[in-house]
């Protein structure tokens, strides 16, 4: 598994290069271009790269046979290397068993279809089953509008399976990049226990100009970024990619260790 994560074609960064990334970006700027090129790797974040996807075989289809919907599926797959605009499974994070889901807004922004909300879905179930700590790293543009009600529904089932898992003790950590808008941030963005997010990411439902538009005022000075999320107490904490690993392991360190380990998991394939 591990040797089919390194044949990807798709450009990702090791947490050196993010540190580098960030230190060159200005004060009070983002760079789309980088922003685009970034991307987390579940694999990066584990102790020694032991993480092991599930549900590969799980990709959108076309359930309204929308108009042109399927060539945008091929385009994004060639694009991004990528299946889907998610990838789950289960790592070794300090030692502790997680499971991790990874939304990829290089594919089609990480739109939520199905397929998306599926693997998010039994992702939850399975970290419950295990008595996992569970990561969702966000970044997405919404419900997928070409599966139309389908892909809306997902906003119910997986905060559905989220509540579920939170019930049964579950330690639910939310990480939000630039953006996390839309039905995403609508329903298991912002659920999370514990609520990091990127520095200057764009978190909300609806995006600045449309609400502007909306109730006819000027909206204030880093409305639904990063900074404005913490200081209205939405976010618990700016994180920056780079940085995550180390966030993650001081919180798993203060909580209980899964009865679960990754020799238990490699042996229930």
């Amino acid at each position: 598994m591990i040797e089919a994560f390194a044949k990807r074609k798709h450009r990702i960064f090791s947490f050196n290069e993010l540190r580098r990334v960030s230190q060159k970006k200005k004060t009070g700027g983002r760079s789309s271009k980088k922003e685009g090129a970034v991307s987390i790797d579940p694999v990066a974040l584990m102790d020694k790269g032991k993480f092991r996807e599930l549900g590969s075989n799980l990709v959108g289809t076309d359930p309204l046979d929308f108009p042109g919907y399927k060539e945008k599926l091929e385009a994004a797959r060639t694009a991004s290397g990528k299946e889907e605009a998610v990838t789950v499974g289960f790592g070794q994070l300090d030692k502790r068993l997680i499971a991790v889901a990874v939304l990829h807004k290089e594919f089609m922004m990480g739109s939520m279809s199905s397929a998306v909300g599926e693997k998010i879905t039994r992702l939850t179930e399975a970290a419950a089953r295990h008595h996992a700590p569970l990561l969702i790293i966000s970044a997405s543009g919404g419900a997928r509008m070409q599966e139309g009600l389908f892909s809306l529904l997902q906003m119910a089932k997986t905060s559905a399976a989220i509540q579920r898992y939170k019930d049964k003790g579950g330690l639910y950590i939310s990480y939000l990049m630039h953006p996390t808008t839309g039905g995403v941030s609508a329903s298991f963005a912002m659920l999370g226990d514990i609520i990091l997010a990127e520095p200057d990411a764009l978190i909300g439902f609806a995006g600045p100009r449309v609400i502007e538009q909306t109730i006819g005022e000027k909206l204030p000075e880093g409305f639904q970024r990063s900074a404005f999320q913490v200081e209205h107490g939405f976010v618990d904490r700016i994180v920056k990619p780079e940085d995550l690993r180390e966030e993650l392991v001081t919180i798993l360190k203060l909580h209980p260790i899964t009865s679960f380990k990754w020799a238990d998991l490699q042996e229930n394939k």
